[in-house]
């Protein structure tokens, strides 16, 4: 609820486009108070609801406060993992990545939408991530590109 865009729309809407979608998976979306929460949310959904991955979205603003928080949320989300041996993907947008309003809301369509199809592909086309490596491929801003081959 923090989040100052709905980032769980765009991921949810994307991954309604995947090929398998409905036949395959279904969409579970939870709605938490802040991105502290995210941990347990997590871990409820892969513990209590048989949820194979999970997209765990949130947007830390901009304060000194908000970055420590946003570290103790992802500490919970890396435990969430470790416990529960599932992967949840940590999609943060934080508010000082960009000063224009309309800009950082094109992050959170990006990013959000590129992770959920990093999701989706981690689960039925593990292949897709296996082609990308190496590529400077990021989420959220354009590619930085590959590096050049080093010579010997």
């Amino acid at each position: 609820m923090f989040a100052r865009y709905d980032m769980g729309a765009e991921a949810v809407d994307e991954l309604k486009q995947c090929p398998l979608y409905g036949d395959r998976f279904e969409i579970r979306r939870r709605t938490v108070p802040g991105f502290k929460d995210l941990g347990v949310a997590a871990k409820k959904l892969i513990e209590e609801e048989g949820c194979a991955i999970v997209v765990a979205l949130g947007m830390p603003g901009r304060a000194a406060i908000d970055q420590v928080c946003a570290h103790e949320a992802s500490q919970g989300i890396m435990l969430a993992q470790l416990l529960t041996n599932t992967h949840v993907l940590e999609v943060f947008v934080h508010e000082n990545e960009e000063e224009d309003p309309e800009k950082l809301a094109q992050v959170c369509v990006n990013r959000a939408r590129d992770h959920a199809r990093n999701a989706y592909w981690m689960l039925y086309e593990p292949e897709q991530l296996s082609r990308r490596a190496g590529q400077g491929i990021r989420q959220g801003y354009d590619d930085a590109g590959p590096l050049g081959q080093p010579r010997n």
